[in-house]
């Protein structure tokens, strides 16, 4: 399903019957890089997304009963976000709300294991620089702190339909950014209020980033995503390459529905 157009990386996709098996996937994959961490003595930290996809993982790795809740100690999982919406942190549109409500509430994860995006600060700006000097406390390993870029062990990230991914939209001038680590931009979809997001550079680090998709409604911007020409301002989706790591798209057979050449692994329940 590579093409050309398409940047190379460490990329896998996999697609699952429904969303149900894609986030079960998910979850499992989680707790496998999180039991790898903590078995060499190391935290494990993680970048969440945002919007409605991720939900039924985050309860699954909730869930008291998962058979993999024994491999990990929550004590030694750090959580980030990115992106945020300018909302107040218990308002329906909350990234953070979401994760608090389905996974941080149900574990025993520290409140200090928890970055949030300040996001509804009025000064956008100054909250984006606040998050980056967070980012760059946690992971500064004595390297000059201007050049240190942070490496999460997993993030993890949607598209919108406008091929949008955390709140890095189409023809937005956060697409440009080099340097900074966090920005605030303006949104390109509902709800129409300004964002706190990663930037490529960050994104691009990571050891591992997985994206979460599913629905019908998703088909035809990840048909031009992953098979379409390069677009790297129209889709910013397609600019996720992870330069030392490695790339997964789990997708549902929905949002499959219109790829040419279904030849990523399949997986069914």
């Amino acid at each position: 399903m590579l093409n050309e157009s398409t940047p190379s990386t460490n990329r896998e996709i996999l697609e699952f019957a429904d969303k149900d098996g894609l986030s079960r996937y998910a979850a499992d994959r989680f707790f496998e890089l999180a039991a790898h961490r903590h078995q060499q003595g190391l935290p494990f930290t993680v970048a969440l997304a945002g919007g409605s996809t991720p939900e039924l993982m985050y309860k699954l790795l909730a869930a008291s009963n998962h058979e993999n809740q024994t491999l990990i100690d929550w004590k030694q999982v750090y959580f980030f976000f990115c992106d945020e919406r300018s909302v107040p942190a218990d308002a329906p549109e909350s990234n953070f709300r979401l994760a608090k409500e389905t996974l941080f509430s149900h574990v025993d994860l520290p409140v200090k294991n928890i970055f949030r995006m300040p996001a509804e600060f009025p000064d956008h700006d100054d909250a984006a620089r606040q998050y980056e000097a967070i980012l760059r406390r946690y992971f500064d390993s004595g390297d000059t702190i201007a050049s240190k870029l942070p490496r999460l062990d997993l993030i993890l990230l949607g598209i919108g339909t406008d091929g949008h991914t955390a709140s890095l939209f189409p023809h937005k001038p956060a697409l440009q950014e080099s340097k900074r680590l966090v920005v605030a931009t303006e949104p390109g979809l509902k709800p129409f209020v300004p964002r706190l997001t990663l930037t490529y550079p960050v994104l691009n680090n990571a050891a591992n980033v997985i994206f979460l998709v599913s629905g019908e409604d998703k088909a035809d911007v990840l048909a031009r995503v992953l098979e379409g020409p390069a677009d790297p301002e129209g889709l910013p989706s397609q600019n996720i390459a992870p330069a030392n790591g490695k790339l997964i798209w789990l997708i549902d057979s929905e949002a499959a529905s219109k790829l040419r050449s279904r030849t990523a692994s399949r997986i069914s329940e």
